[in-house]
């Protein structure tokens, strides 16, 4: 392995740079849209009126910087060619995530509506690889142009990190479904059209099979969203939904009938890595904002980076995102060496470990730089707070640490094997509560 990054990143990395400042940068300076990203961003982001869900000048100011990305040939840049991408590689998708968190709040990378000039599309290759060819051709182009939107219907009240205990079910009614239950932190859903809902329709609790996955319109008469969760980090579109015998024909089922958790997996590794990327980046940050305020301020005369108590937790934090850095590209390299079901087996253990850690190590950096800069750190007048509040969900989606822990075990204690899966008496989760996409 070379340990260099690849001369065509690199290239684009100074591309993407080139683009922020001369499409992006001027965007966010615009009409006060600054109100979004400075001490005012909670209020101006969010309509306390209206369920806290994000107000729409805010979301209409990310559709235009995603216009924009998509119109300079950047927001696809992870997808096949045949999406209009650019095959980028989970190496390059890591590097470029890290590089554009490192530059701090923006609206060139804003996760906390999961929002990015480099996107993600995970819906996308859910519908490539398990789609009839009447879903693709009635779904992915909208999903691509952003003229259709779609959420996940995974978790549930009672459950959460193991969805095969779900109590959403379906029963065959002629020549559908009909459809039953509950959602939690169906994330998304007040602009979709379709939710991707989940539910048994065979076997028993806690069996991995006879858990099907439906495209649900949300328009279908009784689908309803009860309530939205308001959370740490606001604007909230986190809902709870409710459906009440929703018919649903064979046609709107993704997949195979009996195997949704094929789908719900799919791209649960690509999205680890992307998101370990992004913490890491979010984490130097941090770090480097730390380490410049405490070269410049000067209590007592003297800068406060001659204190050791200001220096050796900040030691601390920049050797381990160096390390993590290393770990990240090389688990993102290798996952391009391999199919997914390769991945599954022979990186899982190794994927959340970047997750779990980095996730951990950007809440840790926060809140460093919270106690650095002081009165001003603790304030929303710096941006650590939010990097906090955001990131901090990240210990919990896409697989809490417990889960990315246990999951690591799994492959230490041979629980899982390299070579054959799980083993036959153990049941190892690895399906998370939702929050996001």
């Amino acid at each position: 392995m070379d340990f260099m990054i690849p001369a065509e990143i690199v290239d684009y990395l100074d591309e993407l740079d080139a683009f922020i400042e001369r499409e992006i940068k001027p965007l966010q300076q615009q009409d006060d849209n600054e109100r979004f990203f400075d001490h005012r961003r909670e209020w101006a982001r969010t309509d306390y009126e209206a369920g806290g869900l994000p107000r729409q000048e805010w979301e209409a100011l990310l559709r235009e910087a995603r216009r924009r990305a998509d119109a300079a040939g950047h927001l696809r840049f992870t997808l096949p060619s045949e999406f209009g991408g650019r095959n980028g590689s989970a190496l390059a998708t890591a590097i470029i995530r890290e590089h554009l968190a490192a530059k701090g709040l923006g609206l060139h990378n804003d996760l906390q509506n999961e929002s990015s000039i480099v996107g993600s599309f995970p819906w996308a290759l859910m519908l490539r690889d398990f789609g009839t060819e009447a879903q693709k051709k009635a779904y992915i182009p909208g999903l691509l142009d952003g003229t259709l939107g779609f959420a996940v219907g995974l978790t549930e009240p009672e459950h959460g990190s193991d969805a095969t205990w779900m109590e959403t079910s379906a029963v065959r009614d002629g020549a559908g479904w009909r459809i039953t239950g509950e959602k939690m932190w169906n994330s998304r859903v007040h602009n979709a059209d379709f939710d991707f809902i989940f539910a048994r329709t065979s076997g028993n609790k806690g069996d991995a099979k006879g858990i099907t996955c439906f495209i649900v319109p949300t328009d279908a008469p009784g689908f309803n969203i009860e309530e939205y969760y308001w959370t740490f980090n606001m604007p909230t579109d986190h809902a709870r939904v409710s459906l009440d015998n929703v018919f649903i024909e064979d046609a709107a089922i993704l997949g195979k009938e009996g195997e949704g958790l094929k789908v719900a997996q799919h791209f649960v590794h690509e999205n680890r890595i992307r998101q370990a990327a992004s913490s890491l980046g979010a984490a130097q940050y941090c770090i480097n904002e730390s380490v410049a305020y405490a070269n410049r301020r000067k209590p007592f005369g003297k800068a406060l980076s001659t204190n050791q108590a200001i220096q050796w937790p900040l030691v601390e934090l920049h050797t381990e995102a160096a390390m993590l850095r290393t770990f990240i590209r090389q688990t993102a390299w290798e996952m391009d060496r391999m199919s997914k079901v390769e991945v599954a087996v022979q990186l899982s253990d190794k994927v959340s470990m970047c997750n779990y850690r980095a996730n951990r190590l950007v809440c840790q950096a926060a809140d460093q730089a919270i106690q650095v800069h002081g009165g001003m750190g603790y304030s929303r007048h710096l941006p650590f707070e939010h990097i906090y509040r955001h990131h901090r969900r990240y210990r919990i989606t896409e697989g809490s640490e417990e889960i990315q822990i246990r999951k690591v075990a799994a492959h230490l204690f041979g629980f899982i094997n390299k070579s054959g899966g799980k083993k036959a008496s153990r049941h190892i989760p690895d399906i998370a509560a939702q929050v996001g996409p």
